[in-house]
């Protein structure tokens, strides 16, 4: 029914005031497990180094005759110097002094909220670097070599018509990944990567997979789990997520990553790799030269892997 001649009505009435809800909604994602699971560690310089070692192989024939004289000794194998580059990553900030001033829903000051969000941003941008497929510069704008760049041992590949190939690197890892035709990511790529890493010495206690290759490992025989039991006379619920897997050489924890490659299945030991800082996160105010506030969000990192041998990598798999 139509309303009552004359009826004044929202729709004509001036002066009404504004629903705005004082409450900001967003839903973009800030879990970095890569760094959450890495520890923290410290440069000293814009070049950090470390050193590795290993045990010589099994000698199988270690028998001596009784008295018997040593007239040449075992060869010392030296140490093996690692290194990685530091590199600046920030955020901007400039916000006019009158928006800073006047009333706003949802947050108080702008400036506060803006230094927050892009506190966050900056943290995302560095978990997707610690993961991409960089290898460190040293010349020209500094980059460290991410985790990717110093895996070369424990790696299950493609090797059909366009084979993937490892970095090469001594020292620094300068080089990058040479992506090879995709497969599916299947169990028996898992346990391959696993024995590869158990043979090397190494026990990766995380699977860190994009969210394609999530769903795939859930659908694996050896996840830990498939059903609980439901109290009562109710029946059992099924599992639909595989958080952990068992497997002849420990136990993994899989977690899904949002900001690495799909690409890659990351096999990791997080006692061996570490985020390191020579100057860690810090908002910098900027000189005023106008009506405006200006910030600047601030942090000179790296990635460390202290040894690639104790991560594994499956390589090359599907995104879709």
């Amino acid at each position: 029914m139509a309303a009552v001649s004359n009826t004044y009505l929202t729709t004509a009435a001036k002066g009404l005031r504004e629903d705005l809800s004082n409450v900001i909604y967003r839903i973009s994602p800030t879990d970095t497990p890569y760094m959450s699971n890495a520890g923290r560690d410290k440069f000293n310089a814009t070049l950090t180094e470390w050193q590795t070692d290993e045990l010589d192989a099994v000698d199988t024939n270690n028998a001596v005759p009784e008295g018997d004289d040593i007239t040449a000794f075992d060869a010392v194998t030296p140490t093996v110097r690692l290194q990685n580059r530091a590199q600046i990553s920030r955020k901007t900030i400039i916000i006019a002094g009158s928006l800073e001033s006047v009333d706003k829903a949802g947050r108080r000051s702008e400036m506060a909220y803006q230094t927050a969000k892009r506190a966050k941003e900056l943290k995302n941008d560095m978990e997707a670097i610690a993961l991409s497929n960089q290898g460190a510069s040293t010349t020209g704008t500094r980059k460290t070599g991410s985790h990717l760049a110093f895996i070369k041992t424990n790696v299950d590949m493609s090797t059909g018509a366009t084979a993937g190939v490892s970095p090469v690197y001594t020292s620094l890892p300068s080089d990058t990944r040479t992506d090879g035709t995709q497969r599916a990511f299947t169990e028996d790529i898992l346990k391959n990567v696993m024995q590869l890493s158990w043979s090397s010495g190494a026990t990766p206690s995380v699977l860190m997979v994009g969210p394609i290759n999530k769903q795939k490992t859930s659908g694996f025989a050896g996840i830990a789990q498939q059903r609980y039991n439901a109290q009562g006379a109710k029946p059992s619920t099924i599992i639909g997520a595989a958080d952990i897997y068992v497997s002849d050489f420990g136990n993994l924890s899989v977690v899904p990553n949002r900001f690495q490659r799909e690409r890659d299945a990351h096999f990791l030991d997080p006692e061996q790799m570490k985020i390191a800082y020579l100057r860690p996160f810090r908002t910098i105010p900027l000189a005023k030269t106008g009506d405006a506030e200006k910030r600047m969000l601030l942090v000179e990192w790296g990635v460390k892997v202290t040894n690639e041998k104790a991560h594994g990598l499956a390589a090359d798999l599907t995104t879709s």
